[in-house]
Order: C-alpha cells, then sequence, then structure tokens
C-alpha cells in the first residue's frame, strides 16, 4: 500500500508537461479594422485591430491588393510573406501608437506573439453601389502565434480579419 502511495505522489509531482502550450482566446471579431493613411489604397500594407490593451497587427506583402476583382481567393503565407502580430500592452492603445512618427513612450508591450503559420486569404469584389470601389474580404486561417520563449496561443478566434475598401 504504501508502494502504491508513493508511486502516486511521485506522478503527481512529476506530471508531464505539455511543452509550453499556452491555452488562451484571442477574439477581434467585433474589433473594425484600423489602418494609418485617412483612406486605403492598393499600396497599404498596415492594418491592425484594437481590443483596449491588445493588438492584432497585419502587415500584408506589397502588391496584395489590386483594384480589380480576383478570379480566384489570393493566397499570402505566414511568416514569409506577410506577417501577423499580437500583443499586449500595459494600458489601452490607440491608432497613435503605431501610426505616429515618434510612436509614443507608454503604453509599453508587456507581450509579443508572431505569426509562426498560416495564410491570409484575400477576396476582392466590385462595390455594387460604385464600381470605382472595390471591397477587400481579408481572412485569416491555421494560425499559429508565438512569443520568444516559444509559449504558443492554439485557441484562436481570428479567422475573419475584415474587409478594407479601395477606390480607383
Amino acid at each position: 500500500m504504501n508502494r502504491i502511495l508513493l508511486i502516486f505522489i511521485l506522478c503527481f509531482f512529476s506530471s508531464c508537461d505539455d511543452g509550453d502550450l499556452i491555452i488562451e482566446t484571442i477574439d477581434f471579431n467585433d474589433t473594425s479594422i484600423t489602418f494609418c493613411e485617412s483612406t486605403t489604397t492598393v499600396n497599404s500594407t498596415l492594418f491592425f485591430k484594437l481590443n483596449t490593451a491588445e493588438a492584432l497587427i497585419l502587415e500584408l506583402q506589397s502588391g496584395l491588393l489590386k483594384n480589380e476583382v480576383s478570379a480566384d481567393t489570393i493566397k499570402s503565407a505566414i511568416p514569409g510573406q506577410s506577417l501577423l502580430t499580437y500583443r499586449t500592452f500595459s494600458d489601452n492603445v490607440s491608432k497613435n501608437y503605431f501610426c505616429d512618427a515618434v510612436p509614443p513612450i507608454t503604453p509599453t508591450v508587456v507581450e509579443e506573439f508572431e505569426g509562426q503559420g498560416g495564410e491570409v486569404f484575400i477576396t476582392t469584389v466590385q462595390s455594387e453601389s460604385d464600381t470605382t470601389i472595390y471591397e477587400h474580404k481579408i481572412e485569416l486561417s491555421g494560425i499559429s502565434l508565438v512569443n520568444s520563449e516559444g509559449l504558443r496561443i492554439t485557441d484562436l478566434i481570428i479567422n475573419d480579419f475584415g474587409t478594407i475598401t479601395t477606390k480607383e
């Protein structure tokens, strides 16, 4: 009986490590896309979503946005072609943090996770109300975010990044 108790205690205190796996939910579905320019153009590449003290930052590969209807879904690999970063901050973050020529000192980045896998999908359609406007639906798939310590976020609810418009 003592041996069984000892084995149980040893197993309890030396339980398996899950390999630095974090289960966390990132949900930006109810936040809109923000960008630094007053209007987006086909040359725009930096888009972000802000949720109080969190940011989801997408830097698209140059040339992905075009003022033409896409016959197929345009794909861009993360990382390599496009970049996706998730940051948490010490306080609420605003558009100025990303858009000012000299970023503000505060808030500071508490933690940063970079996209280590996944894809960006872009589908472009022409606006039904104005033929000079193009709507680019941006979706994310198979995203894997990892920080510098190797910790991984696995539960992502960020499939639909949002829709942006450009004009000829």
